[in-house]
C-alpha cells in the first residue's frame, strides 16, 4: 500500500506540472494528459524496466515506451522529468521557440526518453510492433509499451497494426488505450462510434482487459498480468477507462479542455485541487 500511495503522490505532482506547463505556454493539451496521468505514472515508476542514466534512442536492453497520441506531450514530459531523464526546470520551456519540449515529441534535439517523433495520429502502434520484431530478432526479452487514444482509434492504421501484431504473435507488446470518451470535436460516440471496443480488440487476436484507468493498484496489477502472460502468442491491449481532465473539476468529462490552456485564475483554481508532493518546477 505504501508503494501505491507513493505513486498517487507522483501522479498528483504530474497533474500540477501539466496544468502549469500549459498555462505558461498559453497552449497545449491538458485534458487527455490529465486522463492518462495515472497510467503513465504507474508504468514508469512501477512496471517499466528503464534507466535514464543508460538511455539510448535504440532502446537496447531496456523496455521501450512509445507515445502514439503525441499531443499528450505535457504528461509525457512531466513523467520523463520526474523520472530523471532531464531536469524538471526544463519543463518551463514547454512549447517555447527552440525548446526540446515541443508541442509534439520530437527527436530533432535528442531529448532523452523520446524514441520517435509523434503527433501524426495512428502511427505509434505500428512502430511498437516494429520495435517488438527488432527485439525478437536481437533475442531481447524486453517489453514494448504504447499509449494510444480512443479518438485516435478511429485511424485505420491502428487496426492495420492490430492485424500485424496478432499475425506475428507479438506477445511482448503491451498497449494502452486512454478510453476517456472525448476527442477534439466532442464525444467519440458522436464523431465515429467505436462500438464494443473490447470485442473489437479480441476479434483482432489481441488479449484485452478493461481497467479503471484511475485506480493505480488496478493499473499496476493489469500491467503485471500482461507481462506475466508473455509467451501466449497474443499482444496485449489494456483499455483504460478514464475521465478527460481528471483531477480538475472544471476540466473533467468534457472535450472543451482537449486543447485549451487555462488562464491565471483557472490555473490557481486547478492547482488548489492538486497536492504539491514533489515540489513544483
Amino acid at each position: 500500500m505504501a508503494e501505491i500511495t507513493k505513486l498517487q503522490e507522483i501522479a498528483s505532482q504530474v497533474r500540477r506540472d501539466i496544468v502549469r506547463m500549459v498555462n505558461m505556454a498559453g497552449s497545449g493539451h491538458p485534458g487527455g494528459s490529465l486522463s492518462s496521468t495515472d497510467i503513465l505514472t504507474t508504468l514508469f515508476f512501477s512496471q517499466m524496466n528503464h534507466n535514464p542514466a543508460n538511455w539510448s534512442r535504440e532502446g537496447v536492453g531496456a523496455d521501450i515506451f512509445f507515445l502514439s497520441a503525441g499531443h499528450l506531450s505535457p504528461v509525457f514530459y512531466s513523467i520523463l522529468a520526474r523520472s530523471g531523464y532531464f531536469p524538471t526546470e526544463e519543463l518551463k520551456t514547454f512549447r517555447k521557440l527552440g525548446s526540446r519540449l515541443q508541442g509534439h515529441p520530437s527527436v530533432e534535439r535528442g531529448l532523452p526518453g523520446v524514441h520517435i517523433a509523434s503527433g501524426s495520429l495512428g502511427q505509434g502502434l505500428s512502430v511498437a510492433c516494429g520495435a517488438a520484431i527488432a527485439k525478437r530478432a536481437a533475442k531481447e526479452e524486453n517489453f514494448i509499451f504504447a499509449l494510444i487514444g480512443d479518438g485516435e482509434s478511429e485511424e485505420g492504421q491502428i487496426w492495420e497494426a492490430a492485424l500485424f501484431g496478432a499475425q506475428h504473435k507479438l506477445d511482448r507488446v503491451i498497449a494502452f488505450t486512454d478510453w476517456n470518451g472525448q476527442q477534439i470535436d466532442g464525444p467519440v460516440s458522436s464523431i465515429l462510434d467505436l462500438g464494443d471496443l473490447e470485442a473489437k480488440w479480441r476479434s483482432f487476436g489481441w488479449s484485452c482487459k478493461v481497467v479503471d484507468g484511475h485506480n493505480i493498484e488496478a493499473i499496476d496489477n493489469a500491467i503485471k498480468e500482461a507481462k506475466n502472460s508473455a509467451g501466449d502468442g497474443k499482444p496485449k491491449m489494456l483499455l483504460m477507462k478514464t475521465v478527460m481532465g481528471k483531477g480538475v473539476d472544471f476540466m473533467s468529462g468534457t472535450h472543451h479542455w482537449h486543447g485549451k490552456a487555462p488562464n491565471a485564475e483557472q490555473t490557481e483554481r486547478a492547482l488548489s485541487q492538486l497536492a504539491e508532493t514533489l515540489g513544483d518546477f
